[in-house]
């Protein structure tokens, strides 16, 4: 073992710890020994961007500038890769056996190049809770040596399913009981149960393991977040709308790889110094696509440094107008009502008293939107409301009392958002940390007793080799002294830290980020296509359509049944079709009392960009009649919505796109125009 971790100091490491303030003291810790610009960090307080660049600078090589030391808690846990590291350290053990399973799996799976993988798990092994857990672990590590597999690290969740290491924990508060726990945890841990479960598993899924175990859920996941995904249709929509307020042009095609251009002079100065720092290949050429590792290219998405840039530039430079307002016409309304997007925060007040809180720091931040009508009834609703919408060209005649008192309506809206978002907010960061509370304060004074013990054992040797005249044990001696006097204040400090840190969560900065005035539509063809009737009418034919070719078809087109089927609350399609082939069809339906052109949302828009194959518009013509017509167009997006200036398709390129073997009635006839 010494000749493989004889490298160790030049090696990453990964700590895990439970808790925030855990993570804090082992930082800070490390920063003493020197460590300061080598060491990140993960916790459940980081955003995604946050915890990308960390996982980042992680696996980038320390001699190329990447970070030595990960201190993560078990947001780290799961779905991160971090097989660039062989060293990971338990500085304290989870209670759920499967989050044990998850921390060990960020390291020890497939793709790890490193053998041995070392995995260090801190037990206090002469006190009877660690004596159990010593067992688990030994256990653990002697099925391995027996088994002459890892694999026994991958099944540490299914033998323990539903069991906390908490009961044998609390069995342990007595001798006898600790006993129990030790032939609780013998009798479930074996190697003839880890051998079965390998066979079964082994007989269900083949070769792959736990991998291929995942295999059946993970394709399932990836699928419906396809329906989720924002990208590309949202990012390509943005960019596009964002390119043209910039004055920058596209050079290329937006379907594959395409470059910029200033329209006006000097417009993409601010944006060459971001593209400087890629790759020559790379530089100013962007796709909204996914491209193979070879072709060179910016992946434009969320996170992506220069959308990120381009998003700043767009909020800083339009932030003004948006809190100022605008005015959307929403067609399936007959009262108006204003919009109101904000970004709300909580904080914890910085403690000058207490090192550890000198700071303020930001504990949850969060997007709301809100909708309030004329009667002064506020509700939540979708921040991406308005993307369902278009815009209007100014200010109805009936709508105008309403937008002369929406500035004075503001205050309401605020004291909502104080009363029925934020206080909640409050409330349950409060309580999950008064929760655990005597939990982590055991915790703590655990940590101290066994350094006091250290000490106490480091003095007593120090002072017998002292009398015996060692004279740099006299030194040592000496700061062991200064380290004593110095324990029962350090915690001290701890223990009020975490009882202080309740006490100063507090409401944050509440920002307005939009405001908008939400009218009816005025347009004859629009109300007519708002007719619930002739709405119900077209979701019966397409239904009907599809069931009749053996379909289980299941109803999205509302945000109540789209999260019942898994979806977000506006998935950009009303159907959901799964045939008998295996074939998934998303289906957009539009209803029309006759016939005519047909307007298309940008949210619908997006999601036909993202989807591509699996995306259909079904359109019912007639639905006024008794004989309602159906026509079906297959990829839209390709088809229609990639030249499509604003959102209405024309009627004549709709039948000209249609399927032919469906052009006309539900089951015969055609569509007379």
């Amino acid at each position: 073992m010494n000749q493989n971790l004889k490298n160790f100091r030049d090696e990453k490491l990964i700590i895990f710890t439970e808790y925030r303030d855990t993570l804090t003291f082992l930082i800070r810790r490390l920063e003493g020994m020197g460590y300061t610009e080598q060491i990140v960090q993960i916790h459940g307080g980081r955003n995604y961007q946050q915890r990308e660049e960390a996982v980042a600078c992680f696996q980038k090589p320390v001699k190329e500038g990447g970070a030595k030391y990960l201190i993560a808690t078990d947001a780290a846990g799961e779905g991160i890769n971090l097989q660039v590291c062989w060293l990971m350290v338990n500085y304290d053990i989870p209670w759920n056996p499967a989050r044990l399973e998850q921390r060990m799996g960020r390291i020890h799976r497939y793709g790890q190049k490193h053998d041995p993988v070392f995995i260090i798990n801190l037990v206090a092994g002469k006190t009877r809770e660690g004596k159990v857990m010593y067992t688990l672990l030994d256990k653990l590590e002697r099925i391995r040596k027996e088994l002459h597999s890892d694999k026994v690290f991958d099944v540490i969740g299914r033998l323990f399913e539903n069991v906390s290491l908490r009961d044998y924990f609390e069995l342990a508060t007595t001798e006898e009981g600790a006993s129990r726990a030790i032939s609780a945890i013998e009798g479930k841990l074996t190697a003839a149960q880890v051998k079965a479960i390998q066979e079964r598993e082994q007989r269900l899924f083949g070769d792959g393991g736990d991998i291929k175990r995942l295999l059946p859920k993970l394709q399932k996941d990836l699928e419906l977040e396809t329906y989720r995904r924002l990208l590309p249709g949202y990012v390509r929509n943005f960019c596009e709308h964002a390119f043209s307020l910039l004055d920058l042009g596209v050079d290329g095609d937006l379907n594959t790889i395409f470059s910029l251009y200033p329209i006006a002079l000097g417009a993409l100065d601010p944006l060459w110094p971001l593209l400087e720092s890629y790759p020559p290949e790379q530089r100013n050429r962007f796709t909204f696509y996914r491209q193979s590792n070879d072709t060179p290219a910016i992946f434009l998405h969320p996170g992506e440094p220069f959308f990120d840039r381009l998003l700043a530039m767009i909020t800083t430079r339009f932030a003004k107008q948006a809190v100022a307002g605008g005015v959307f016409i929403d067609p399936t309304i007959e009262e108006p009502y204003l919009f109101h997007l904000a970004e709300i925060n909580l904080t914890r007040k910085a403690d000058p008293e207490l090192p550890s809180l000198a700071q303020e720091e930001a504990i949850e931040t969060r997007l709301v939107a809100l909708r309030q009508d004329a009667n002064g009834h506020i509700q939540p609703c979708p921040i991406e409301s308005l993307l369902l919408l278009h815009g209007a060209k100014g200010i109805p005649p009936q709508s105008l009392s309403l937008a002369s008192t929406a500035y004075s309506k503001l205050s309401s809206v605020s004291f909502y958002l104080t009363q029925q978002v934020l206080t909640p907010m409050l409330e349950q960061h409060r309580l999950e940390l008064t929760r655990n509370l005597p939990e982590r304060e055991c915790f703590i004074k655990k940590g101290y007793a066994y350094q006091e013990a250290e000490l106490a054992t480091a003095r007593a040797r120090l002072t017998e080799k002292a009398n015996a005249g060692d004279i740099s044990a006299k030194g040592e001696l000496t700061r062991i002294k200064q380290r004593q006097r110095l324990i029962a204040d350090q915690r001290e400090r701890a223990l009020l830290t975490l009882r202080r840190e309740p006490e100063l969560i507090s409401i944050g900065k509440t920002t307005w980020l939009a405001h908008a005035l939400v009218v009816p539509t005025s347009d004859p063809v629009e109300i007519q296509h708002r007719d619930e009737q002739i709405e119900t009418i077209a979701m019966q034919v397409v239904t009907a359509y599809e069931q009749a070719r053996g379909a289980l078809v299941k109803d999205v087109h509302t945000p109540e049944l789209a999260r019942v089927a898994g979806l977000g609350d506006y998935p950009g399609f009303d159907l959901f079709s799964c045939r008998t082939d295996g074939e998934e069809r998303a289906i957009e339906v539009k209803g029309r009392a006759g016939i005519g052109n047909v307007d298309i949302s940008e949210n619908e828009w997006a999601k036909a960009c993202n989807l591509r194959e699996r995306y259909w518009l079904y359109i019912v013509f007639d639905c006024g009649s008794s004989h309602p017509r159906l026509i079906r167009i297959h990829d839209p997006w390709s088809k229609l919505l990639v030249r499509a200036r604003g959102f209405v398709l024309n009627l004549q390129e709709l039948i000209d796109y249609a399927e032919p073997d469906n052009l006309g009635n539900l089951f015969s006839g055609h569509l007379q125009i």
